[in-house]
């Protein structure tokens, strides 16, 4: 696989989609950081790192829909950096996610943070994602 972190992103947006109510994704350390951004800001409902059979382990995340319509919390996941196309950002131009609205993953020199703890540390780096 040569894009880990696009698969992770199209994994949740596959089972979001198909109204699945758990996915499970093969972890690493920073899809285990992306997965604690996802928890905080309220995009999914739960998540827990397992220990399986494979030697990094499994995430298990638990998808957040609307109790009444159904609707899935996450609107959209797109990925910006690419292999072939790096994205970087410096700390003046930081992407602002629907004036707001949204959220931007990007990882610093001060670990995998949201475009707004970068705006506030003063920090760039590269813009891994968009979700809304």
């Amino acid at each position: 696989m040569t894009d880990p972190i696009s698969d992770f992103l199209t994994r949740i947006r596959n089972a979001s989609s198909a109204k699945h109510r758990i996915v499970d994704i093969p972890a690493s350390n920073l899809k285990k950081e992306m997965t604690k951004i996802l928890f905080e800001k309220g995009y999914i409902l739960n998540y827990k790192f397992v220990d399986g059979e494979n030697p990094q382990g499994i995430i298990k995340i638990a998808l957040k829909y609307h109790p009444v319509s159904k609707v899935p919390a996450i609107k959209s996941l797109t990925r910006v950096s690419k292999p072939g196309l790096r994205k970087y950002a410096p700390a003046a131009n930081l992407p602002r996610v629907i004036n707001g609205l949204g959220i931007a993953i990007i990882s610093t020199s001060k670990g995998v943070i949201t475009d707004k703890e970068a705006r506030k540390e003063k920090v760039g780096g590269e813009v891994l994602c968009y979700i809304y």
